[in-house]
């Protein structure tokens, strides 16, 4: 399965993780290091669905998520975070996650989300 993925992270080794397991089964990986990157990101390419940290600097994963779901409503959006509350994975699915992943995750675990998005998308 192939597909272009973005991953907005503002720490490096998550997107590092995140680049390694799904590029070596053969998914496009790219990152951005705050909402705004992302942001940027989504609107001047294409992806099939996004890994999102709830947690970033400047605009955060939720205001993304919004601004990503009015742009692009059908795009899989994967909230990511380590320290987040229930309230806030509540708020980030009624806004139109797909998904929402707890760090540290599992090889295993982001494969199985990148697939189901790519067959949502």
């Amino acid at each position: 399965m192939t597909g272009r993925i973005l991953v907005v992270d503002d720490e490096a080794n998550i997107i590092k993780s995140i680049q390694m397991i799904l590029g070596g089964e053969g998914f496009t990986v790219e990152g951005a290091a705050s909402g705004e990157e992302g942001l940027a990101m989504l609107a001047a390419g294409a992806f099939d669905a996004v890994f999102l940290d709830l947690n970033l600097p400047g605009i955060d994963g939720i205001e993304v998520l919004k601004r990503a779901r009015a742009e692009r409503p059908g795009l899989p959006v994967i909230m990511v975070s380590g320290q987040a509350t229930v309230e806030r994975a509540v708020e980030a699915t009624q806004l139109g996650a797909m998904d929402f992943m707890e760090k540290p995750f599992s090889r295993d675990r982001v494969l199985l989300e990148a697939r189901n998005a790519m067959e949502l998308h």
